[in-house]
């Protein structure tokens, strides 16, 4: 399977924290359904110095580059506009 490391920063607004909030049991729901499937290899928020969150880093891995893409237009994150800017990049998980 391809991996990817996936960087994402959430929009900055001040209902950004709220929004965030209130579609993270949808995207912890997908999260749960791409483990299942394999798909999921390891992931977290990335916090402030507050101790909020602020955006969030996944490792996944697709046996396609459409799989790739439909988890993009399908993630609440995503369409709910909760990422401001979304980096993806290939990955190799080191087995150590």
């Amino acid at each position: 399977m391809n991996q990817y490391l996936v960087t994402a920063y959430d929009h900055t607004d001040t209902d950004a924290l709220q929004r965030r909030m209130n579609v993270r049991p949808h995207h912890l729901d997908d999260a749960k359904e791409l483990k299942e499937n394999g798909n999921y290899v390891l992931g977290g928020a990335i916090l402030n110095d507050e101790g909020d969150m602020v955006g969030s880093v996944m490792i996944l891995q697709f046996e396609t580059e459409e799989e790739l893409q439909a988890w993009q237009q399908n993630e609440p994150y995503i369409t709910q506009k909760i990422w401001e800017t979304v980096d993806v990049k290939p990955f190799r998980v080191a087995n150590v």
